[in-house]
Formats: structure tokens, C-alpha cells, sequence
């Protein structure tokens, strides 16, 4: 399903805008429904301007005005009218010579702002290798101390999209993670204590 651009700005100006269910957001940005609700609460997101996908061509006014009004429908993304481009084959993405000496930046700032997301991520993301990512996370890189935190975005090592789509995923997967835990601990405080028998431990001292 094609997502509009930048997901996480779109879906806070339709959180601030509209009166479209969070489901409904959540679909449409490629979101958790709770991710959306986090950021209603100010929870997430914070510091994020929203962008408006009716100026961006994304959306038609009358189309967040139906779904207004119907809160099963589901929003439907406006085609664009540039040329769509071919899909890259998957594998681990290729980083031009002249950017490869900015990697490890671009590493270590993912590592510093955004702990949460996964050394596969990582890689599938910047073109590395996991050793690589270890390296850089314990200072045993060969170039460490030359190594400075800098937003891959800015340095062209991906796009804005991608980066946002690889925090959202790992957001949504400490969000279910979290309930999965807040579950179980209640399932298990809810199990009563096993019987013990006081006398039959009398009865093996006698």
C-alpha cells in the first residue's frame, strides 16, 4: 500500500486538523493505531510540524470530509502525476564511494537518537553490516574517535521516509511488546498461590 510522504508529519496534521478516528490516520500513514494515539497525547512526535497532504496533492479536502462523516470508510491516497519509480530490488542498499566515509556518523547518530531500532534495520537502511554497527556501539571501530553523530537523512545516506519508517516500526514493536508484558504480569498476579499444607510438613519433621 503506497503511503503518503513523510507519514509521521501527515499523520500529526490530521490528528490537529480533522476529526478522522485514529484507526483511520493509522491506516492511512502506515502507523500503529496507538503510535497515532501518542501523538494526540503529546506523547511522541513532539517538535514535529504537520504537514498538510491537501496542499501536498496527496489528499482531496472532500475526501478527509467523507471519511469524516463515515468512520469505517478508509482514506484513499491521490494518485500522483509524476512518473512512479521502479521498485529496487531487494538486498542491502548500495552507498556511493563519496558517501561511504559518513556512514559510521550516520550509524552513531541512529545508535544516540534512536536506540530502539534493530541492527537489521540499521543495515537494510544504510547499506552496513551488523560488526560494523557493534564496532561503532563499543568504540572498537578502527576510526572512532573521529566518528560524530550526523543525521543520515542530511548526510544522503536515506531518505526521510525510510528513516521515519524504520522508527515507526520499532516503535510499534515496543508498543506491542509493552502490552504483551503488561498482560502476562496481570495473568500471572491473577493466578492464585499454590496450597501448602502445613500439616503434612509437621507430619515428615515428627
Amino acid at each position: 500500500m503506497a503511503l503518503p510522504l513523510m507519514p509521521k508529519a501527515t499523520a500529526v496534521w490530521l490528528v490537529e486538523n480533522t476529526t478522522l478516528t485514529f484507526e483511520q490516520i493509522a491506516e492511512f500513514c502506515g502507523m500503529h493505531e496507538l503510535e497515532v494515539q501518542a501523538i494526540a497525547d503529546d506523547e511522541v512526535a513532539v517538535g514535529i510540524t504537520g504537514m498538510d497532504p491537501v496542499v501536498k496533492g496527496q489528499l482531496l479536502a472532500d475526501e478527509i470530509a467523507r471519511c469524516e462523516a463515515n468512520p469505517t470508510a478508509r482514506l484513499k491516497l491521490r494518485p500522483s502525476e509524476n512518473p512512479i519509480p521502479q521498485a529496487r530490488q531487494k538486498g542491502t542498499r548500495y552507498t556511493p564511494v563519496s558517501k561511504r566515509h559518513d556512514r559510521p556518523d550516520g550509524i552513531a547518530w541512529i545508535l544516540k537518537n534512536h536506540p530502539e531500532v534493530t541492527e537489521a534495520q540499521i543495515c537494510k537502511l544504510l547499506g552496513t553490516t551488523k560488526p560494523t554497527i557493534g564496532a561503532i556501539r563499543d568504540r572498537s571501530h578502527w576510526n572512532a574517535q573521529n566518528i560524530k553523530p550526523r543525521n543520515p537523512v542530511t548526510l544522503g545516506l536515506c531518505s526521510e521516509a525510510d528513516l521515519e519508517k524504520a522508527i515507526a516500526l520499532s516503535g510499534n514493536r515496543r508498543s506491542l511488546m509493552a502490552q504483551m508484558n503488561a498482560t502476562y504480569s496481570e495473568s500471572a498476579a491473577s493466578v492464585p498461590p499454590a496450597y501448602h499444607d502445613d500439616d503434612d510438613e509437621d507430619d515428615r519433621r515428627i
